[in-house]
């Protein structure tokens, strides 16, 4: 049995559970494992700027990849900027583990140098969390944590290790568990049958059925029996925002993302639905609207893994719990056997009226009479010069409902977005994940000149890994969607969302990283420079798109009313 030191039994854990990259920034207390990954080669470390951008590269690799990213940072200021992107994989179930440096064993409780108690400031955003005591500890610990990120609803999972624990000086035994058992943590895998049949006859006997489908069905690897599902009954499909992907965007039978900026025929199609079948989803507040008025004539089957989230907001008529591979094969060898079929008659009817809707149009985007720029054209020029088969990242605003809404997506894990925390900075940082996976791969950052601010410090790391990645800036020179509402709701009094006269030359900044700059002011040489642009496949390229400023996103749900109540422009609504 080998004798190693803790920071060499950390590294060595995390190669003997699959770990091939470890996203970080060295500090004081995490200096004995920073040496350990400087004496092996298993391993790579991938050196961020800053802490957060750690984060939030684990959490784009992991969303890309479904394995789970992992960060390691150093004690108090190091760990406490790792917060913002642990609770950014918390809300959307992005399996993470983060080990982040601590003080000395017997400094903990002193407010020693650099000591910030990262057990109890990430409690409410994480799954778990581990304080290792003694090395011994720490081969275990590893196998629990990657255990509980990964199995039922994925998550973040915190392990602190006091530096005095990973000192090299003291070496002890060695081995990996090949298994954990955990008696207080237990995942649910196939669904009740009872409520499986039940819910199959339900839906087979639908007039008007919708099926809403969510992240949990991409986190779950279930699209592609989503998909079988789906063409096998005919019934029409939706995605959240995190679900995008997880059925083929060009598919005829899918109606675009529902919820606050979902299309008109999604939205109302989930209103006038009879019978819903959610699957990974969780009823949030951007797709419900007011919960009181939430399709009000529709029988509610709702699948899950997590029973947390079943009945939580919105009460479900046929609750399942559990795995979505599971439950989705077990309905479709029901629906096989079963003896009824589906009311044909009544969904040629339901799709006559889905086709109404649809004739709507609304993303139809007009085009400019002066050659000015508008952004959702940006988004489909991007769509054009990849061939949608891009990795889409994007940060929170505006720019990433238009990504949502313009950019096709036929496959799951290729929109990389921050859905429930909403975080700013996100977007160009879980590309570097993203590209750092799949280093063939088109790897594009659709992002705002605010948002692309936060992290901008990356473009240092990309140079240093020579990472090609395509920012794309939907720039308006304001907060875009701060300065939506203040349109719609504060009677256009922009407080401290535009600052035009202080923005920095994002081409001249670019050089000055060692990187390409472009910018693109008019309608007409759009599509030809992003072409040039994507033609660069060897550098990373900053877009710089000026696009019109009082442009807004549409559809937009009302505050307040039911999934039909919407803005459909500035100046129409249902």
């Amino acid at each position: 049995m080998e004798l190693l030191s803790g920071g060499e039994m950390l590294i060595r854990a995390l190669h003997d559970e699959g770990v091939e990259l470890l996203f970080g920034y060295p500090g004081g207390a995490a200096l004995h494992i920073y040496d350990a990954i400087f004496n092996q080669d298993k391993v790579d470390h991938i050196l961020v700027r800053h802490e957060q951008a750690a984060t939030h590269a684990a959490d784009g690799y992991a969303r890309a990849t479904g394995k789970p990213g992992v960060v390691l940072v150093t004690s108090g200021p190091g760990a406490t900027n790792a917060i913002t992107g642990i609770a950014t994989a918390f809300m959307d179930s992005i399996p993470m583990v983060v080990i982040s440096g601590q003080v000395d064993s017997s400094l903990i409780g002193t407010d020693g140098f650099q000591e910030t108690d990262m057990v109890g400031v990430s409690r409410p955003i994480v799954k778990h969390s581990f304080m290792v005591q003694r090395a011994e500890e720490i081969p275990e610990i590893v196998k629990k944590a990657f255990y509980i990120a990964t199995t039922g609803r994925p998550g973040p999972v915190v392990i602190d290790i006091p530096k005095d624990v990973t000192d090299p000086a003291r070496k002890v035994k060695y081995q990996y568990p090949d298994s954990v058992k955990m008696r207080s943590y237990s995942v649910p895998s196939k669904g009740h049958t009872g409520q499986i049949k039940k819910a199959v006859e339900i839906l087979l006997a639908a007039k008007r059925p919708v099926i809403y489908a969510g992240g949990g069905v991409i986190q779950g690897n279930g699209s592609e029996l989503l998909t079988e599902l789906a063409r096998m009954l005919g019934y029409p499909v939706t995605n959240t925002l995190m679900g995008l992907g997880a059925y083929p965007g060009t598919d005829e039978q899918f109606l675009g993302m529902l919820g606050m900026h979902g299309t008109y025929e999604a939205n109302m199609a989930m209103h006038f639905s009879d019978v819903v079948l959610g699957i990974g989803v969780r009823f949030d507040d951007r797709v419900t609207n007011a919960v009181n008025k939430f399709c009000p004539g529709a029988k509610i089957l709702h699948v899950d893994i997590d029973p947390a989230s079943i009945s939580k907001t919105v009460t479900a008529d046929v609750p399942i719990v559990g795995s979505v591979s599971s439950v989705l094969e077990e309905m479709i060898d029901l629906i096989k056997q079963s003896d009824s079929q589906v009311d044909s008659k009544s969904l040629e009817l339901w799709w006559q009226q889905i086709e109404g809707w649809r004739e709507k149009e609304c993303l139809k985007v007009e085009a400019s009479t002066d050659d000015s720029i508008k952004p959702q054209q940006v988004v489909q020029a991007v769509y054009k010069a990849t061939g949608g088969n891009a990795y889409v990242s994007s940060d929170v605003g505006q720019h990433q409902m238009f990504a949502a809404q313009y950019y096709v997506f036929d496959k799951p894990r290729r929109w990389i977005n921050s859905g429930g925390l909403g975080t700013m900075g996100f977007g160009f940082p879980a590309a570097v994940g993203v590209q750092l996976a799949y280093p063939d791969a088109v790897s594009v950052c659709i992002t705002g000149e605010g948002s692309i601010q936060m992290c901008i410090q990356e473009l240092a790391t990309c140079m240093q890994y020579a990472l090609p990645i395509k920012i794309v800036c939907l720039n308006n020179q304001a907060l875009g969607m701060v300065k939506q509402w203040q349109d719609m709701q504060y009677g256009g009094r922009h407080s401290h969302s535009t600052y035009s006269e202080s923005l920095p030359d994002f081409v001249k900044l670019m050089e000055a990283y060692g990187h390409v700059g472009i910018r693109i002011d008019k309608l007409s040489e759009l599509d030809e420079k992003m072409a040039e642009a994507f033609a660069i496949k060897d550098k990373l390229v900053f877009i710089d798109v000026s696009v019109d400023a009082t442009e807004h996103v549409y559809p937009m749900a009302i505050k307040g009313g039911s999934m039909k109540d919407m803005y459909l422009s500035k100046t129409e609504r249902t």
